[in-house]
């Protein structure tokens, strides 16, 4: 149901994957930035890049189930 709102939107397999890959480096340059100017520490600083690197696999897992839909 999602897949299919999705694709009537105009939502392809391919914007997720470049959403999927937007993130993968949208997490490294959060990562190096809070590193720098985070005054909590690098704990909190590698905890954003792991947060923003999470979306990846969403993106992947929703460009996967769009192809598929776009098969059919």
């Amino acid at each position: 149901m999602l897949v299919k709102k999705l694709s009537d939107m105009g939502f392809r397999s391919e914007h997720a994957y470049t959403g999927a890959f937007v993130s993968i480096g949208l997490s490294f340059l959060s990562w190096m930035g809070s590193r720098k100017k985070e005054s909590k520490g690098l704990d909190r600083a590698d905890r954003w890049g792991i947060f923003v690197g999470e979306w990846a696999p969403t993106f992947f897992g929703l460009g996967l189930a769009l192809r598929e839909y776009e098969k059919k």
